[in-house]
């Protein structure tokens, strides 16, 4: 059953990430079940989409639909994952293409989420390894059809710190990605705004959308192809995708934006740098190019 909820932002209230105060306000559901409705816009603070640590402000009007019987436990699933670094803190995980980061309301299993509650909170045996749960945190993501790395934080405290770094753009992600045709340019930069059709649910380069920005660099140049290394300067959803589309340039794989047909979408988050949340070393990981993604 639906329920709408709706919030006027008091002035004691004020500045507020916006997933902490709908958390405070609607403690009958999980946390990441109402990070789940904030990325997937079924929250919006004075009638627009905002990201999860949007900082409220005052007299801001807040609307969520939030279905208060959904099981929101995470659904431990014995799935193999690709971890490259571990600690008490976090894991750094290699996704495969092809696999949704976190379950939804249609697809409940099989997802990178799915396998790490396992990790978290069962032996071989399936015995539970802490007697409290363990979350997982969700700090970041990366589309179901692109592969590479992610970190995930295994406490509260590191999810909040690293959300944080996130949001002040102290995290180094590069990427890279198999393109259609020969660019000339051995390095650019591509700024095209990003705005999103509510009807019709997509994304798409808008003159009114959000600033979006993105840096890249040749790395290889084939007969009809192209691998750069790229680097989302912002943030908004299927930017890289959009972005290549935009200069004529679509990824292979990505049928959505005008690539050609595939056995993937060639698009890997190869590299990954971030401060610890237990201080201030810097942790460097590499991931590299797919076989499949080699033209």
């Amino acid at each position: 059953m639906l329920t709408n909820f709706q919030f006027h932002i008091e002035e004691n209230l004020h500045k507020n990430r916006l997933d902490k105060f709908l958390y405070d306000e609607i403690p009958l559901v999980s946390r990441m079940y109402l990070q789940y409705l904030i990325i997937s816009e079924k929250c919006t603070v004075n009638g627009k989409i905002e990201n999860r640590g949007y900082h409220l402000q005052s007299g801001d009007l807040v609307k969520i639909e939030v279905d208060v019987k959904e099981q929101t436990e995470m659904l431990p699933e014995n799935i193999p994952l690709d971890i490259i670094f571990e600690d008490s803190e976090l894991l750094v995980i290699d996704k495969p293409p092809g696999m949704l980061v976190h379950p939804t309301k249609g697809v409940r299993r099989g997802t990178l989420l799915n396998g790490v509650a396992y990790y978290l909170n069962y032996n071989e045996q399936a015995e539970p390894k802490n007697e409290k749960l363990v979350r997982a945190g969700l700090v970041h993501r990366l589309d179901k059809k692109t592969s590479g790395l992610m970190v995930i934080a295994k406490n509260a405290r590191a999810h909040r710190i690293l959300s944080n770094h996130f949001q002040r753009k102290l995290v180094g992600k590069k990427y890279f990605a198999v393109v259609e045709g020969v660019i000339k340019e051995d390095t650019g930069t591509i700024a095209a705004p990003i705005g999103r059709n509510a009807e019709e649910r997509f994304w798409y380069i808008s003159d009114d959308g959000k600033h979006a920005e993105s840096n890249f660099r040749v790395v290889k140049r084939n007969a009809d192809t192209t691998l750069l290394e790229m680097e989302p300067v912002t943030g908004r959803t299927n930017q890289l995708r959009l972005h290549c589309a935009h200069i004529g340039h679509p990824i292979i794989g990505d049928d959505k934006y005008g690539g050609r047909e595939f056995s993937r979408l060639c698009l890997h988050a190869a590299r990954l740098s971030f401060y610890h949340p237990n201080g201030n070393r810097r942790l460097e990981f590499e991931s590299a190019l797919p076989e499949e993604m080699i033209f």
